[in-house]
């Protein structure tokens, strides 16, 4: 595979070989006298042109890519085009890339904007959705609506506010920039998917007009696109302790004795403190992708003094999803626990075998060293059988779940006005408004768990990117029926819920550049803008008819695919597993449930609802002397934070209100919300209890955050063709929704004092002081070899899980008594990320064949020591393409080295700052990491003659495993395939 010894090493290598090569590769001088030729480019090498001559002119250091035509674009959405570029990642889901880091960043710190404005989406998959990150999803954006976008990895003072790390701006086409007067392209094709055999079809069209004086323009365009999704994997994920990774431990694992062990070599003593997973687990998700919506330009330029344009755009993504999950139970067997959903404390369910608890012993353990990514060395029990005792009658096992998520969707949507006027000479006025909203939604994510007899589990991992040995003991057929022996499967729970997170803006702004021509100071430029930012999120949940879980037996059910996990490799897994169909599931809660109020299906401990305001003014000097030119300025930020934070009320503290009937009032919490069920059961024929569960008011913080961002810019042509670049800056990034303005979770109490998880709406914003320096040489017509360096030390990065010391009044679950908690939330620290970026690009001569390469490298670190959420130090990209009059062709490599794999917005509740205590030592508690992949794409096209052209478009060509492992890759969490994608299209050009 690509770059698997050395990560970069073939891009580095061809990048040395190729600086002495240049000479041979670059254009030849035309002989005097000859008279020159012109060709008209177009396709690939055009849009590369057009994109280096952006960058060559830029002040700032920038990345740029081009649409030379409609629909030239190389992939399926921007986010695929942008990790083509140098200091580049994204975040895929499935087979998509969807959201984009820079320099060695989580996606959250880097701005995405269209036309100059910010742009709100909405995530098609349900944790997502609840996340409340800053960072947009591109999957709700096709390539064919944009135009050109440019990457920004130094700020200056008049770009909008808000990418730590940098700003991507997309720009879409203007009308009256098309060549023809009236002209458009519709393209008729088909998506295939060969991990689900499924195929779907592929529209797009355009239209573009302008009037005979060129002073009035429009562009029309629509898309439906669709394509089938689906996803196998392994992991180690399961419910309650048996979920992840942890250590043996004889004291409460009393069927580890040096009996069990006789002959392995080992006593019970040494297999303390070894590693071993809690879990084998398959994972099986299929779902659809179905994007449609459009977008109109219009552009009125009567002048060369005036020039006004709207943009309005609309994408919705349905994307039902339905994942099953078949797991173990470990942890429970070895801790001689039976309770159906994993649970393990003191009081949880006792194993029970003719009236005795009985312990899972370790049989045939195979232990091996690792060394963790902090230093430690610690042991993995790689293969084991955990079986009960001979005799003993079948046992809790592992669970088997299958959820249905019904009208998943992502919307987004955006409306501008943008206006440039020329008052005189010397003077340039520019506004722009825009609106935009994006919703994510899943409407019912409903589901079924099964609990699992059985009376063992043999495994044995096979390494980081092999599927693990493994299967049940005495645990009959995978499917959801309980056998005579007491074995099999049983219905143990049932959940429905929805969620919906709304997020919109409103924003103005105005522009004014002055040109001086004195000395050095060209033009001065400044400006002012405001925005009105809200985000709203929540679950809701159904209320169910009664306590009994009735969905048993072989009717409806849907076995995993003979060819599950024929892509994750390995020997002898158990790759079976079952589901009821969807339509199954939707009848069984459509009888399940039923109707009571939406105030009642409220569950206001996951509600999110914030106002941000942002209030910025900048002044900028346009420098330019000699070889010289460059820009300075300074940007004045204002944030103003408002949030409603759910805070719980003591339980018994207020009466809850039935459904149906008028709201109580609670004189003691005059904000409580008694309408709200909570997720408080209300079965039919069970006495209402108001006195049940925790109730919430909303308590209200209102901050307010201060920045100046200083900035400056230097271009130097060292002669016409070869620049330098230096930039400084302060820039901020705004803290995610989550960790100001999210609800309390759990309560718990222990020796130590009683803590609850909640926000901390005192979080300031993150600023980062940044130099880059950065050279470049533009050596032939569409070629380049660049270099850059570049540092940023980061000042209020997010620290989760620390304790405050704001404190709230709760119920101690021990006692029932109301105690004071003190509030586990998120604090600040610092971060520093240095890293250098290396391009080189050419095409070979005039025989149509040319490379692109790229190679970044950011080294981050936390004050903390723990790595960077998101953050790979290894990033590399290798592409060659061919292209004439009539074949167009493209095949590119791209490589992201290991990240902290996590959600976008990591939440407050989740503790960065845990320690393990492992054989008397403590460590940091593992995170959990991906693990390095290359992917391969493929593009393609052939002119049939001027109007008609067919494409052909391949992604993730090797069907890519990506990984996941915990404190080293003997600690394999989770391996993944989503498949190949291919793309047929047939493009009619008027």
């Amino acid at each position: 595979m690509m770059f698997k010894q050395k990560p970069v090493a073939a891009a580095v290598s061809l990048a040395l070989w190729s600086l002495a090569a240049m000479p041979a590769f670059a254009q030849q001088a035309q002989p005097t006298g000859e008279q020159m030729q012109t060709v008209h480019v177009t396709g690939i090498r055009a849009s590369m042109a057009k994109s280096l001559g952006v960058k060559k002119d830029a002040t700032a250091n920038v990345e740029v890519i081009t649409a030379e035509d409609v629909g030239k674009m190389p992939d399926k959405n921007l986010a695929d085009s942008l990790q083509r570029l140098a200091g580049v990642a994204v975040r895929t889901d499935y087979d998509e890339a969807e959201k984009v880091s820079m320099r060695g960043t989580n996606p959250d710190m880097s701005l995405i904007l269209f036309n100059g404005h910010t742009v709100s989406g909405g995530d098609w998959y349900v944790s997502d959705q609840g996340s409340s990150s800053r960072s947009t999803s591109l999957s709700l954006m096709p390539s064919s609506v944009l135009n050109q976008a440019i990457v920004y990895k130094t700020s200056q003072a008049n770009i909008v506010d808000g990418g730590l790390a940098g700003t991507v701006n997309v720009t879409t086409r203007k009308p009256l920039a098309q060549k023809e007067k009236l002209g458009g392209v519709v393209s008729v094709g088909a998506s295939y998917a060969d991990l689900p055999g499924k195929s779907a079809p592929d529209t797009t069209a355009t239209v573009n007009w302008k009037n005979d004086a060129g002073t009035f323009g429009v562009i029309v365009q629509g898309f439906a696109e669709k394509r089938y999704v689906r996803r196998d994997s392994v992991s180690r994920f399961a419910y309650g302790t048996s979920s992840g990774w942890d250590v043996i431990n004889t004291t409460t694992m009393k069927g580890i004795t040096d009996e069990s062990l006789a002959g392995t070599g080992y006593k019970a003593a040494d297999l303390n403190g070894v590693r071993m997973p809690g879990s084998m687990s398959s994972e099986f998700v299929e779902s659809v992708r179905d994007r449609k919506g459009g977008m109109f330009a219009l552009q009125f330029k009567p002048n060369q003094d005036l020039d006004v344009n709207m943009t309005g755009f609309h994408s919705k993504m349905n994307a039902n999803n339905h994942g099953r999950l078949t797991s173990g139970g470990m942890y429970s067997m070895l801790l001689g626990k039976n309770d159906p959903l994993g649970g393990t404390s003191a009081s949880a369910i006792n194993t029970n075998s003719n009236g005795q608890q009985v312990f899972a012993q370790i049989r045939n353990p195979v232990i091996v060293n690792e060394k963790t990514i902090y230093g430690h060395d610690l042991r993995v029990l790689k293969a084991a059988d955990i079986v009960f005792p001979a005799g003993t009658t079948p046992q809790f096992v592992g669970n088997s779940e299958g959820f249905y998520r019904d009208g998943a969707n992502a919307t987004s949507s955006f409306l501008d006005l943008d206006g440039k006027y020329r008052v005189n000479e010397d003077l340039t006025v520019k506004a722009l408004a825009s609106i935009t909203r994006g919703v994510g939604e899943t409407a019912r994510d409903a589901g079924t768990t099964f609990a699992r007899y059985g009376t063992g589990f043999s495994y044995a991992l096979n390494g980081l990117h092999d599927a693990p040995d493994s299967r049940y003991i005495g645990a009959g057929e995978n499917l959801p029926v309980m056998n005579a022996d007491g074995s099999g499967y049983k219905m143990v729970g049932r959940a429905a819920s929805g969620i919906k997170t709304t997020d919109k803006e409103k924003s103005l702004q105005f522009d004014a550049e002055y040109r001086l021509d004195k000395g050095i100071v060209q033009s001065m430029e400044t400006g002012v803008r405001y925005a009105d930012h809200k985000r709203v999120s929540g679950r809701n949940g159904p209320a169910f008819r009664s306590s009994t879980l009735t969905l048993q037996g072989t009717n409806g059910v849907m076995p995993y695919p003979a060819d599950f996990g024929d892509g994750l490799g390995g020997g002898n897994w158990d790759n079976t597993g079952f589901t009821y169909s969807p339509d199954v599931v939707r009848a069984y809660f459509d009888a399940e449930t039923k109707e009571t109020t939406p105030e009642w299906e409220r569950r206001v401990n996951s509600e999110i609802d914030m106002r941000e305001r942002q209030t910025s003014a900048y002044v900028m000097a346009n420098l330019e002397w000699d070889k010289w030119s460059g820009n300075a300025g300074v940007r004045f930020v204002r944030t103003q934070v408002n949030a409603q934070i759910s805070t719980p009320i003591p339980a018994g503290s207020c009466d809850r209100t039935e459904p149906g009937k008028p709201a109580t009032t609670c004189a003691k919490y005059p904000g409580a919300i008694t309408t709200a069920g909570d997720a408080q059961s209300y079965y039919d024929g069970v006495p209402f209890n108001p006195k049940s569960g925790i109730m919430y008011y909303k308590t209200p913080t209102d901050r307010t955050f201060n920045n100046a961002l200083p900035s400056m810019n230097l271009r130097y042509e060292m002669d016409k063709d070869m620049i330098v670049r230096f930039g400084a800056s302060r820039t901020i990034g705004r803290q995610n929704y989550n960790v100001l303005g999210t609800g309390f979770g759990t309560p718990t109490c222990d020796a130590n004092g009683c803590r609850v998880t909640g926000p901390n709406p005192d979080l300031k914003p993150l600023t980062s002081d940044n130099v880059d320096l950065s050279w470049a040489w533009y050596f032939a017509r569409r070629s380049m070899v660049a270099a850059n360096v570049f540092h940023s030390k980061i000042d209020g990065y997010v620290k989760t899980g620390t304790v405050g010391s704001s404190t709230v009044d709760l119920l101690d679950p021990r006692d029932q008594t109301v105690k004071t908690f003190f509030i586990n939330t998120s604090s600040q620290q610092g971060a520093k990320i240095s890293g250098i970026e290396l391009s080189y690009e050419q095409p070979f001569g005039e025989t149509g064949f040319g490379f692109t390469s790229n190679v970044s490298r950011a080294k981050t670190k936390v004050d903390d020591g723990r790595p960077m959420v998101g953050a790979s130090e290894w990033a590399g990209n290798l592409g060659g393409y061919f292209e004439n009059d009539k074949v167009s062709a493209r095949l590119v490599a791209n490589y992201r080295g290991k990240y902290v794999n996590s959600s976008t917005a990591p939440s407050p509740t989740a503790n960065s700052q845990g320690l393990s205590v492992i054989n008397g030592v403590a460590m940091p508690t593992a995170p959990t990491m991906a693990a390095p992949v290359t992917t391969l794409a493929f593009s393609a096209s052939y002119n049939i003659n001027d109007h008609l052209i067919l494409s052909f478009d391949a992604t993730n060509l090797t069907n890519a495993k990506r990984a996941q492992y915990r404190y080293s890759e003997e600690e394999q969490q989770k391996l993944d395939v989503s498949g190949r994608q291919y793309y047929l299209n047939l493009k009619y050009k008027f």
